[in-house]
């Protein structure tokens, strides 16, 4: 069981995985900085002070804070935005080049064809 344990960790896309979480949690870091600190404030600036964290309903003794999940939303949206962006903007940075089309080698059938055709211009002349 040890063994395949093992075999099972040392695959490929087990790794992959692994280097994808990792840099995904890297990337979520880096976007949620860019978020708070920039574009929020600049959103601030324009919109106003938006902070719906305040806005609980209470009933009974519970307390639905439901302004916290607003702004959940809110900034989300704003991330998925900002990642739409960046990865807009990573494909055209990394877009190859259009490659000039080729022109097709023939089939076989048709160099047969064009073999019969000089044939026939031969026997003409």
């Amino acid at each position: 069981m040890l063994k395949e344990f093992k075999e099972f960790i040392a695959r490929g896309n087990v790794m992959d995985l692994a280097v994808g979480v990792i840099v995904g949690a890297a990337f979520t870091a880096i976007v949620n900085s860019l978020v708070t600190n920039l574009i929020n404030p600049l959103l601030g600036i324009f919109v106003g002070s938006i902070d719906f964290s305040n806005l609980v309903l209470t009933v009974g003794s519970a307390h639905f804070r439901y302004g916290a999940f607003i702004n959940s939303v809110i900034n989300f949206l704003i991330i998925a935005f900002v990642v739409f962006l960046l990865i807009k903007l990573l494909n055209k940075v990394l877009a190859k080049p259009a490659e000039e089309p080729s022109e097709p080698t023939p089939s076989t059938e048709e160099k047969y064809l064009q073999e019969i055709v000089e044939l026939l211009k031969k026997q003409e002349k």
